[in-house]
């Protein structure tokens, strides 16, 4: 299976759940004065806020009268169409290397098998890769992600559990700009977004990467668990107040009906999804596409 075949395979929970509404609408009303309001209730009911749904109701609204929509495969067209122009509002992330990614997030949502899945990614495409194992507070963390480095077969940089995750860092920059290596990604202990002496602990770490590297290119991404929809909000709000958020990685997406949620973080945050995984195995992740994201919606 390809890998966009994967992502929207992912999406049918939520599409499935959307098509059947539209089509019951179509069935008693068409395109008359309840649609609207009812393809409103539709949206919302799929994760999306209602401060996006709203927006997105009166772009389809605009189209539809501009274009003449009178079917329902021009109405799936045309909110397909308004949906990649909602995602689109957060402007892709293009990664440059060398790059250091730092992979956030609170605890549970899949940081470690992110990193594992996203080094493999990398490996395959030529990269020189190199994983630092900076949370060195939970047990058996180190040994989790050594496991995914062997089978993405990549480096890792570690040490002693109750190390300072900054020291981990700085001994993992040091290594990949001596070694002119690709990609450094940086694991990170799961946090709460509303404890302030682990965001200080980020924030570090962030100043660790700009000075010991400062001709890298150094992204922060976040890593939520598509299971949890509008309530994963908050979370890129305070960490992207903390340290700024440059991408998304989503998980989980092929257990959830709440996909929907993604629009709602491209249109008020402005946030983009960067990576989407796909399932449990070590390829099963892809590289986010706002047209196929749109299409696996609706």
């Amino acid at each position: 299976m390809g890998f966009f075949s994967k992502l929207k395979e992912s999406l049918s929970k939520t599409k499935n759940a959307i098509q059947l509404k539209i089509s019951q609408i179509f069935t008693r009303d068409k395109i008359g004065e309840d649609f609207y309001d009812d393809l409103l209730d539709i949206l919302i009911s799929s994760d999306i806020s209602v401060t996006t749904a709203e927006t997105i109701i009166d772009d389809l609204h605009d189209k539809m009268k501009k274009e003449k929509v009178a079917d329902k495969e021009q109405v799936l067209d045309a909110l397909r169409s308004v949906l990649k122009e909602t995602l689109d509002k957060a402007k892709p992330l293009d990664i440059k290397f060398p790059a250091i990614i730092m992979v956030i997030g609170v605890n549970g949502v899949g940081k470690t098998t992110s990193i594992g899945k996203l080094a493999n990614m990398y490996a395959k495409q030529g990269k020189t890769v190199t994983i630092a194992a900076a949370d060195t507070f939970r047990a058996a963390a180190t040994e989790q992600l050594d496991v995914w480095a062997e089978r993405a077969k990549v480096r890792i940089i570690k040490q002693g559990e109750g190390s300072d995750p900054s020291a981990v860092v700085f001994d993992a920059v040091s290594s990949v700009k001596s070694k002119k290596a690709d990609l450094l990604i940086i694991d990170t202990a799961g946090r709460l977004h509303v404890k302030a002496n682990l965001m200080e602990e980020l924030k570090k770490m962030s100043r660790v990467v700009t000075k010991e590297y400062p001709e890298a290119n150094f992204y922060k991404l976040i890593v939520l668990d598509a299971t949890t929809g509008q309530n994963s909000f908050s979370q890129v709000e305070l960490f992207n107040e903390a340290i700024g958020i440059d991408g998304i990685i989503l998980t989980k997406l092929d257990g959830s009906a709440k996909g929907g949620f993604i629009l709602s973080l491209a249109d008020e945050l402005e946030v983009p999804v960067t990576y989407v995984g796909v399932g449990e195995k070590l390829d099963d992740i892809v590289q986010f596409d706002s047209q196929e994201f749109a299409e696996g919606l609706v």
